[in-house]
C-alpha cells in the first residue's frame, strides 16, 4: 500500500566507513602503483652500489702499464708515483747510480737520482761538479751543462750561502744542501728521448751555533730532459720552476746542532720508479 503524502518519511544514515568504502578500494590501486615503483627504485640503488664495490676492490681494476700510456691512454694521478717493484739500479759511477733499463721507468728513475746529484753539496766546488756532470750528462752536451752549470755556481753565487768561493763552509759550521725527489712524471716520452718532471724538496743553509744562514726548506720542479745513449738515459737539458710548495706547518724548528746531527746521521736514497 503506497504512502500517503501525509504519512511521516524515515530517513536512514549510513555510518561514515560505509559511505566511503567503494573510494578506498579506488585508491588501492594507486597505492600499489606507487609501492611497485618505490620497489624498482630500490633495487636499481642497490644493483648500483654492488657495482660500485666490486670497482673498489683491490685487483678489480687493473693501472695503466707505460705501454698504454705510450698508446694514449690515462693513469690516475696518484698512480704515476705509485711503487712498481723494480729494484734500484745496483751499478754506480763516482756515487751516483748509473745503467738504467731503457724504460719509462728506467728514465723516470735515472731522473730523480740525478735530480738529487744535481742539489748535492758537491755541486758547489769545481772540481766535485765537474765529475757529477761527466757522470750524468750526455757526453754530446757535456760542455753546454757543464758551462751553463759554472755560470749558476758562480763565485759570487756560492758565497751567499756563505761559503767561500771555492764552496768550502766556515769552520765549526756544516753546509747543508739536500734534495728529496717527492714524485716524478713523464712529460714527453720517447723511444730515444725523454722528458720528466721531478717535484722536489730541498733543505739549504749552514747549520751551526754562529750561522748567519740557517737551514731553510725549499719547493720546486725540475724538469729533465735525457738521451737513451745505448746503455743508459743521460742528461742533456734542464729547467727549474718554483712550487708547488705546501703551506708550512706548525712544528717547531731545530736548532742548528740537530740539523747538522740528523745531515751526518742519516743517509740519502736511491730512488728507483
Amino acid at each position: 500500500m503506497p504512502l500517503s503524502d501525509d504519512q511521516p518519511h524515515t530517513r536512514t544514515r549510513l555510518p561514515v566507513a560505509e559511505q566511503t568504502a567503494p573510494a578506498a578500494g579506488r585508491q588501492a590501486r594507486p597505492l600499489r602503483t606507487l609501492l611497485t615503483i618505490l620497489g624498482v627504485v630500490t633495487l636499481l640503488v642497490i644493483a648500483v652500489a654492488i657495482a660500485n664495490r666490486d670497482k673498489a676492490l683491490p685487483g678489480r681494476t687493473p693501472a695503466a702499464t707505460s705501454g698504454d700510456q705510450a698508446r694514449g691512454g690515462t693513469a690516475p694521478a696518484a698512480d704515476r708515483t705509485a711503487a712498481t717493484g723494480q729494484q734500484p739500479v745496483t751499478t754506480t759511477t763516482n756515487g751516483i747510480g748509473t745503467g738504467y733499463p731503457h724504460t719509462d721507468q728506467g728514465a723516470q728513475s735515472a731522473a730523480a737520482n740525478y735530480a738529487v746529484a744535481l742539489g748535492s753539496t758537491d755541486m758547489f766546488r769545481p772540481d766535485t761538479r765537474h765529475t757529477i756532470l761527466a757522470t750524468v750528462a750526455d757526453p754530446t752536451s757535456l760542455s753546454t751543462l757543464q758551462t751553463r752549470l759554472d755560470q749558476a755556481f758562480s763565485p759570487e753565487m756560492v758565497t751567499r750561502f756563505g761559503l767561500d768561493a771555492q764552496g768550502r763552509a766556515p769552520k765549526g759550521q756544516t753546509f747543508v744542501s739536500r734534495i728529496v725527489p717527492v714524485g716524478t712524471h713523464t712529460t714527453n716520452g720517447a723511444d730515444t728521448a725523454t722528458k720528466v718532471d721531478v717535484w722536489c724538496t730541498g733543505l739549504y743553509g749552514l747549520a751551526g751555533e754562529d750561522s748567519t744562514n740557517p737551514v731553510s726548506q725549499d719547493w720546486y720542479t725540475l724538469t729533465v730532459t735525457m738521451r737513451w745513449t745505448g746503455s743508459d738515459w743521460k742528461l742533456t737539458d734542464y729547467s727549474r720552476a718554483a712550487g708547488p710548495a705546501p703551506l708550512p706547518g706548525d712544528q717547531q724548528a731545530a736548532t742548528a746542532k740537530e740539523i747538522a746531527d740528523a745531515v751526518q746521521q742519516f743517509g740519502g736514497f736511491r730512488y728507483a720508479r
